[in-house]
């Protein structure tokens, strides 16, 4: 592997990553369109460094959070930090379970590039409802506010305490679907990103508090699935790849941090059909991809 292919598809995975467009789609999908020879075993230890890479950025983005998380445990002064914390540890839990009994399974069923296609456009159009039930419930709610009060929630949607208010007032049973909503990205096709903020707007967050739980849950998952799997970087032979790999964990990590800067200030302005233009990529791509590979190949 050369350096510019690494950086290539590390840049490709740290933004779809945390894109709302499914980056076990695109890696499935790119290969099946263009003439791509690629080693998917000798990509492992790559792999590995691109989510420990991608993980290491959302620390990084979010740690002043995690601090105040994990300091709410011994200050009782923190009390929506420390409900906040309890979400994503309940939040968490179905996506570790059901990742370390099913993902050889599912990955294993579904892996052609049809099925993948196929469930990038259901992620599209899942998207798109997601979009309707969010623009009801903000007609609702203005309805029942005064002209100056939706005026003031508009302007402050975006702040971290407002969200995190919101995150708190999650029931349990809440937090568990969101966090199994993220199980839907064993299957290639499904955004993890994408599905876990469409349970949260289904469980009546905003935009701006479902993508900032989306990011804080992607965390641990996508750091424990690396770390997982880094005592097989040390196989014999797999030593020629990592320095490729690093360089590759490294770009990764500068990508992710620019799109989750880029995903929460984008979701912190758009109070309506935030998700409209990831959803007509993943249509669009999803269509594009099916209708080559049935008639074209």
């Amino acid at each position: 592997m050369t350096y510019l292919t690494a950086l290539w598809f590390a840049a490709l995975q740290g933004i779809t990553e945390l894109f709302p467009v499914s980056s076990v789609a695109h890696a499935v999908l790119l290969p099946a369109v263009f003439p791509l020879r690629v080693d998917l075993e000798g990509l492992l230890p790559f792999t590995v460094m691109l989510h420990l890479g991608t993980a290491l950025a959302l620390l990084l983005f979010y740690w002043r959070d995690w601090w105040r998380y994990a300091w709410s445990l011994f200050d009782h002064t923190f009390h929506i930090e420390r409900q906040v914390l309890i979400r994503l540890v309940v939040g968490t839990f179905p996506a570790a379970f059901i990742g370390f009994i099913f993902l050889k399974a599912l990955r294993n069923h579904f892996t052609s590039a049809k099925s993948t296609a196929f469930f990038l456009i259901v992620n599209g159009l899942i998207m798109l409802l997601a979009d309707r039930k969010r623009e009801h419930v903000r007609a609702y709610s203005q309805t029942k506010a005064s002209l100056t009060d939706a005026k003031e929630t508009s302007e402050h949607a975006g702040d971290k305490r407002t969200s995190d208010r919101e995150i708190a007032e999650l029931g349990f049973l809440q937090s568990l679907l969101i966090g199994t909503a993220q199980s839907l990205a064993l299957i290639p096709g499904f955004s993890r990103s994408g599905m876990t903020m469409v349970a949260g707007l289904f469980a009546g967050l905003s935009y701006a508090a479902a993508a900032r739980f989306t990011f804080l849950l992607a965390t641990p998952v996508i750091l424990g699935a690396g770390v997982v799997e880094v005592p097989r970087l040390f196989k014999p032979e797999f030593q020629h790849l990592m320095a490729p790999s690093l360089v590759g964990g490294l770009a990764a990590g500068i990508a992710a941090y620019v799109s989750v800067w880029i995903l929460t200030r984008y979701f912190h302005q758009h109070e309506v059909q935030a998700f409209l233009p990831f959803a007509i990529y993943c249509i669009l791509v999803g269509s594009g991809v099916l209708l080559y590979l049935s008639f074209l190949t």
